[in-house]
């Protein structure tokens, strides 16, 4: 690299001294091109680097570029940032190097990766408890072993950036509202204005400029809790560009890597602690905290209605012979003695609830989608009983023996075995209907303690099922004390007595 002092004599060399571009060569030690090229520009001190090396940096590199690669893979708004990449070395690998390096790194490779380009925003200064925007994302999470496609709700405030975000299997009206009843709740008030893009959900028809054909249903909505509700421009999301920036923000800090839960419920637990601790995060060009802002903007909010808004959808229908009722494109049971019956149901978020004269009989967790039978094995029961030929294949006990526990499958062969087939599921089927008086541990623990004590009949096991488990515990009976042997020769001489 040429130093600026030799810079200065090759310069004031030619320029002032006239000194020949040879005779500088020879005295400098550069080629004449070179002291040519000086000559005509400025110094610029040093030439760039072939090779950019991260020394702190090399024992993470491979791990680095196996999270980039696997995130082709994923969804294109659900990818590591350098912000997420940084973090996860630092909590999972022990990574003590700055911030700046895995920035540097991560911008390096960028087109390799595909990762996308820095976006401008336009600062803003929003009054306190006034706005907040709604947004919907979509992200993948593993529920139960199967990885699903998910919806992202989210809402922030305008003023203190104070973010809600929860996850549903679709985007429909209903969900629309549950995710706004949680979000007041989440906030402990309502905002004055809420900023939407032309969601469905909300938007009847679109009219020039502003205005718009709101749903019926949306408008009552809004009505109950006070709000008003500001739309975007058609194709001008970067009009609430808080909430558009979070839910890129939640994608990439809340849910990479990818979730991997047991039921929606254990996923939404995780996001909401996510969005509290988020709270004690600092927004950049700002002195304090969310949570700090958010204790001032909370004044501003207004009150919550005493009761949460009834979300929930009524529809009628009647019981076919298969005592299912058809709600939204999907089949739910109820007990047979109400097939052919007509039937009210509630259609929550989460659940349906079926009616019969104004009596609850059934209850489901809702499903999404299209010909789906959500049958409880308990409505089916009493009907089994009386046809044991069709336990074998009936639909809601199949899907029920895809999860029951291994030893009702043992017990079961046991009865056929002792009693016959049908006599023995007959017996069985008595066993399961232990579970409507009994929790699942209570009928669990009394199939296992008949099958170790080699019982072979539904009474035995509701004997056991009913009785305390500690009476029949084999060290309890070793622990009894021992009588002494009886003294039978007294017996013999009652009979001489007159």
């Amino acid at each position: 690299m040429l130093k600026v002092e030799q810079y200065e004599f090759i310069r004031s060399g030619y320029r002032v001294y006239g000194l020949s571009i040879s005779e500088l060569s020879r005295r400098t030690g550069h080629s004449r091109n070179t002291i040519r090229k000086l000559l005509n520009n400025e110094y610029t001190g040093y030439s760039a680097r072939s090779h950019q090396p991260f020394p702190a940096l090399e024992p993470y590199i491979d791990i680095i570029n196996s999270w980039l690669e696997k995130d082709k893979e994923q969804h294109r708004k659900q990818k590591h940032t350098a912000r997420r990449i940084y973090t996860r070395l630092v909590r999972e690998h022990g990574f003590e190097g700055a911030e700046s390096t895995v920035r540097r790194y991560v911008r390096l490779v960028r087109g390799k990766y595909g990762m996308d380009p820095n976006k401008a925003y336009i600062p803003a200064d929003p009054d306190a408890g006034l706005e907040a925007e709604v947004d919907w994302g979509e992200f993948s999470a593993v529920i139960g072993g199967r990885t699903r496609r998910l919806k992202l709700f989210c809402m922030r405030s305008k003023y203190s950036g104070k973010c809600f975000v929860r996850a549903y299997p679709v985007e429909r009206q209903q969900a629309l509202f549950d995710a706004h009843i949680h979000a007041f709740a989440f906030f402990n008030g309502v905002f004055r204005r809420l900023i939407y893009d032309n969601m469905t959900p909300a938007v009847q028809k679109v009219l020039h400029g502003q205005k718009r054909v709101e749903q019926d249903s949306f408008t009552r909505f809004r009505a109950y809790y006070s709000f008003e509700a500001v739309f975007c421009n058609p194709g001008q999301g970067h009009e609430k560009g808080g909430v558009e920036g979070l839910v890129g923000f939640a994608r990439r800090n809340f849910l990479v890597p990818v979730p991997r839960v047991h039921t929606l419920e254990e996923l939404n637990r995780h996001l909401l602690e996510e969005c509290m601790a988020y709270g004690n995060h600092t927004i950049s060009g700002r002195q304090n905290t969310v949570n700090e802002r958010f204790e001032h903007e909370k004044e501003h909010l207004i009150d919550l209605p005493q009761v949460p808004y009834a979300n929930e959808m009524p529809l009628g229908g009647k019981a076919d012979h298969y005592s299912t009722v058809v709600l939204d494109k999907n089949r739910y049971s109820v007990p047979t003695r109400y097939a052919g019956f007509r039937v009210r149901a509630l259609l929550g978020v989460d659940t349906v609830t079926i009616y019969h004269s104004g009596r609850k009989i059934a209850e489901h967790p809702r499903a999404y989608g299209n010909n789906k039978w959500i049958l409880e094995p308990d409505h089916y029961l009493d009907l089994l009983h009386r046809r044991p030929a069709a336990f074998a294949t009936a639909k809601p006990i199949r899907q029920w023996r895809n999860h029951w526990p291994e030893n009702h499958e043992h017990l079961l062969e046991r009865f056929k075995s002792a009693q016959g087939t049908s006599k023995g599921t007959r017996d069985f089927i008595e066993v399961l209907m232990l579970y409507r008086e009994l929790g699942p541990a209570e009928v669990e623990s009394a199939v296992e303690r008949a099958l170790a004590s080699g019982v072979s009949s539904a009474d035995a096991v509701k004997h056991l099922a009913r009785a305390p488990a500690a009476e029949y515990l084999p060290e309890r009976l070793r622990s009894w004390p021992s009588l002494p042997q009886a003294d039978v020769s007294i017996y013999s001489r009652l009979g001489g007595v007159a």
